[in-house]
């Protein structure tokens, strides 16, 4: 990990508050699927973390939502302007190339990690199952980029608008997918509900971060079986195996 001023190729709407930023970059060569960047926002003391979505040779994407002054600002930035970024940080997502097939499952902004994860099964030449959850049809986004990559898309919104009127688990049940590896981000509620079901694959959490390198202990969570150990989602995560954290 490093410091690293990049710049930005594109900055533009996709979706409901949603938007998707391309950044030029020596970082992307250091970068795994499942990692995040820690951005620099003018007048803000603190970092803003953000997952990766898409990694490329000389560039890379990210997809944030506008949730507050600190993305409002990131949202305003133009193409040609530098951005300051420390990264890449935390764990990665890990890629089994014996495994013939893999079920991906997203919901809001825990969508975009899972895309690389698709892009390098699908060089493998893998199934990827990918079941995108969205409130609302305004918030969905990627679908047809998923599609484009070759996998096998499922999409749930909870209010009916867009595909299966549920979560990213009624979307696989109506298609009666039986794969058992799963790759997940999202909403805590979604996670529980995740892992309740499937023993095997991986989870990425979502936090609130200071510093995201795990030095200022602000977003720890507890082992699923002994609570007297503690892990960093911004270090030992975000990244783990399902049912090694205490949901």
């Amino acid at each position: 990990m490093r410091e690293d001023c990049g710049k930005i190729i594109s900055n533009e709407l996709i979706s409901e508050d949603t938007y998707k930023m391309v950044i030029e970059s020596t970082l992307t060569q250091e970068m795994k699927a499942g990692q995040f960047v820690n951005i620099k926002v003018a007048e803000h003391f603190l970092r803003r973390p953000i997952s990766i979505c898409s990694i490329d040779e000389t560039s890379y994407t990210i997809i944030y939502k506008v949730v507050g002054e600190g993305t409002e600002l990131l949202s305003a930035m133009k193409s040609g302007m530098e951005l300051n970024v420390f990264g890449p940080l935390g764990s990665s997502y890990p890629i089994h190339e014996a495994l013939p097939a893999v079920l991906l499952m997203g919901g809001g902004v825990g969508v975009p990690p899972l895309y690389e994860v698709a892009k390098q099964y699908r060089r493998l030449n893998k199934r990827v199952v990918v079941a995108l959850g969205f409130n609302s049809s305004a918030a969905c986004f990627f679908e047809e980029e998923f599609k484009a990559l070759g996998c096998e898309v499922l999409l749930a919104t909870m209010d009916g608008s867009k595909g299966i009127k549920g979560t990213v688990l009624d979307a696989v049940d109506a298609a009666q997918i039986d794969l058992d590896f799963v790759y997940s981000c999202g909403p805590m509620p979604m996670l529980k509900a995740i892992e309740s079901r499937y023993t095997k694959g991986y989870t990425s959490f979502e936090a609130r971060m200071a510093c995201g390198i795990g030095a200022c202990m602000g977003c720890v969570c507890k082992d699923k079986k002994d609570e007297t150990i503690y892990y960093r989602i911004c270090k030992e995560g975000p990244v783990f195996e399902i049912g090694k954290v205490g949901l």
